[in-house]
């Protein structure tokens, strides 16, 4: 059966949507990892949070990042998606202060899931008003050329 709207979305109610997010948020901050001691040759297991990340949240889910990312163009599921990538986003910002961690992939990633920019503005005033734009007319007498500015307003 063909769904007029499409295809019928994984969540139907905010509800589910939101529990299912914080399960992962709790999945990521529980991560155990193995580790290996090489002197006493033993195993050990210790806690090691996972990365927020909106592509592992939309894996989580059982989507792809861009279905999630519709799920905000529905005004019911706009809120939680919102928070749900605003604290992806913190995590991430947070992470970039982190030693040993690879910030120029982190940039990357707030610059192009997070519309963050690398951007320096320069202001080109006189006293908080525009400079005004000069034209600069040449007229020649008896070979000798002249210059002669005249202020425009841009």
């Amino acid at each position: 059966m063909v769904h007029a709207g499409g295809r019928p979305k994984l969540f139907k109610t905010v509800e589910e949507l939101e529990e299912k997010i914080q399960e992962y948020f709790a999945y990521c901050d529980a991560r155990v990892v193995q580790g290996y001691d090489n002197k006493t040759n033993e195993q050990f297991a210790y806690v090691s949070p996972e990365p927020y990340t909106m592509s592992g949240l939309a894996y989580y889910l059982g989507m792809d990042r861009k279905s999630l990312l519709n799920y905000k163009n529905t005004e019911e599921f706009f809120h939680t998606v919102k928070a749900a990538r605003d604290r992806v986003e913190m995590d991430i910002d947070r992470r970039l202060n982190d030693k040993g961690t690879f910030t120029p992939g982190l940039i990357f990633n707030l610059k192009n899931n997070f519309g963050w920019k690398d951007q320096t503005q320069q202001d080109i005033t006189s006293g908080g008003k525009p400079i005004l734009g000069g034209q600069t007319n040449v007229q020649t007498y008896n070979g000798n050329s002249q210059a002669d500015e005249t202020p425009q307003e841009n």
